[in-house]
């Protein structure tokens, strides 16, 4: 397939969306560098865009702030190529993300063709003085243009990437505590596990992360192979009313209301256990993007239940692990954080607080995740509403913590409170453990 001549062939259109992958796209920016050329674009304010690009790329190896443009902006002299200059990083930066894979890759073309261009140019010259070592260097360097030269995090010289703030952009979880602990929230391709025994709010804690991450104006899918769709999203209801599962009904114009004010976007997608893979869950998300519905957090209630890859494992822990290990590869491609709840086995379900070895069907399933929390809540803290959350396994800090919960599993409200002494609670005979958790919630200073 030929590509065009000159950019301006491409359309206006297209332009902005290269100037959108290189204000934002490292990967791609790095691909073109030695082919890229302001004078390829028309427009002054093209150029000018470009040219503040490879300046700054060139002295800090990564995309140039918003920051760092408006600061440059301040510096043209001309008020009419300033104003310009603005218009187009605004719709730069607000082009559209359809085709973009197709649009960075028609431009790479282009870049190395206007290189081979240039190359052919300058070696009819070298010809004339009979330098034919230099026009063999010159044509294997325009051959080489436009290969992917992204080796990875280079130490040396991503200092700048890997300071800041935004290297790793998360989703807040609604507990304060929690966002301390995995520096700021759920980040791009985490896996996060919340494991604990059956019937002990693991559902209601996914519904809560997912609901708050709607609200601040994140868009969330939420798989289902549990529960219904119409009850998951009644659920939901739950959450933002504060009303319980039995008595919602009689608020839907309370519900109608909030969802007027929601940012966000929540779409529930319902499959019958062990019918739906990964790639059930891909194509579905790709479906969604190609309807303008791009997730920012994915929830699968359970990884556990979904179909492996192939029917070659003999054992229940070899499709385990495989369908985690997938979990984690999906995480990463789309670099979206996943959660999922998992169950624990019998000894786990009697622990006030629930350890690694704890984990029904493999233990190894804690290896591929980033994030792993227990929640912890025997029979007494379903009547008391109380429980223990506790830091299994955290990628982005210290484990090990345990903390109280308090825990409405009638509405999804959970509260996550002073970390737990546990050398303190074990010395407790008479008060139980679970006592001590509900005088804590009663407001008895017992620490």
């Amino acid at each position: 397939m030929t590509t065009l001549s000159k950019l301006n062939q491409f359309g206006k259109g297209f332009q902005l969306k290269v100037l959108g992958s290189l204000l934002t796209d490292k990967k791609f920016l790095l691909n073109v560098r030695d082919t890229l050329s302001p004078e390829y674009f028309d427009s002054d304010s093209h150029k000018w865009i470009v040219k503040a690009i490879l300046d700054y790329f060139d002295k800090y190896h990564t995309n140039i702030t918003l920051e760092v443009l408006k600061v440059e902006l301040q510096k043209i002299d001309n008020d009419v190529l300033q104003v310009a200059v603005k218009e187009e990083l605004r719709n730069s930066y607000e082009a559209s993300q359809d085709d973009v894979e197709y649009v960075q890759e028609e431009f790479a073309k282009f870049c190395k063709n206007q290189e081979l261009k240039k190359a052919l140019i300058e070696s009819a010259d070298l010809l004339n003085v009979g330098d034919y070592d230099s026009i063999r260097m010159r044509i294997e360097s325009a051959m080489k243009a436009g290969l992917d030269k992204n080796l990875g995090h280079e130490y040396n010289k991503d200092i700048e990437t890997r300071y800041r703030q935004d290297y790793r952009p998360t989703i807040p979880t609604p507990w304060p505590v929690l966002n301390k602990e995995i520096q700021g929230g759920w980040g791009p391709g985490d896996l996060c596990i919340v494991f604990g025994s059956p019937g002990g709010g693991k559902s209601w804690m996914m519904v809560a992360a997912a609901a708050h991450a709607v609200r601040l104006g994140y868009n969330v899918n939420y798989y289902t192979l549990e529960l219904g769709e119409d009850y998951v999203g009644k659920r939901f209801d739950c959450y933002y009313t504060g009303r319980s599962i039995d008595e919602i009904n009689a608020y839907r114009s309370d519900v109608e209301s909030i969802l007027e004010r929601l940012k966000g976007k929540l779409i529930v997608k319902e499959y019958p256990p062990k019918s739906a893979s990964i790639s059930t869950i891909k194509s579905h998300i790709q479906k969604c993007i190609d309807m303008d519905h791009r997730p920012d957090l994915i929830i699968i209630d359970y990884v556990d239940y979904l179909k492996p890859p192939s029917n070659k494992f003999r054992e229940r822990k070899d499709e385990i692990d495989d369908v985690f290990i997938g979990s984690k590869a999906l995480a990463k491609e789309l670099r979206i954080p996943i959660l999922t709840p998992s169950q624990v086995n019998r000894m786990g379900a009697k622990d006030d607080v629930i350890e690694g070895d704890k984990a029904a069907g493999s233990y190894d399933k804690m290896m591929v995740a980033d994030i792993c929390l227990s929640l912890s809540r025997k029979k007494e803290d379903k009547v008391l509403g109380t429980g223990r959350i506790h830091f299994m396994k955290n990628r982005y800090g210290r484990d090990g913590m345990t903390y109280n919960v308090k825990m409405d599993t009638n509405n999804g409200h959970i509260e996550i409170e002073k970390e737990v002494d546990i050398d303190l609670m074990s010395s407790i005979k008479s008060p139980t453990v679970n006592e001590v958790a509900y005088k804590f919630f009663s407001g008895s200073n017992i620490f």
